[in-house]
């Protein structure tokens, strides 16, 4: 799984939290991608930061659903 997070974002820090748990939890890798870094990410996900990605696909923004990111990753 993939966080897209940006600096000084304090959703992204939340975000960050669930999904250390959940991955700890279901031994699931994840990383994270500066959406700043990316001119098309910053285009295309500026206003939705954070955004996490379950096997390539948007899973969800701004908030992560510790139960709803279980289930993504268990199936």
């Amino acid at each position: 799984m993939t966080v897209l997070v940006r600096e000084s974002c304090h959703l992204c820090e939340e975000a960050l939290a669930v999904v250390r748990a959940v991955c700890a939890e279901t031994g699931a890798d994840w990383s994270t991608e500066d959406v700043d870094a990316d001119p098309e990410l910053r285009r295309r996900y500026t206003d939705q930061v954070p955004v996490t990605f379950v096997d390539g696909v948007q899973h969800d923004f701004w908030r992560v659903d510790p139960d709803r990111l279980r289930a993504a990753l268990a199936g």
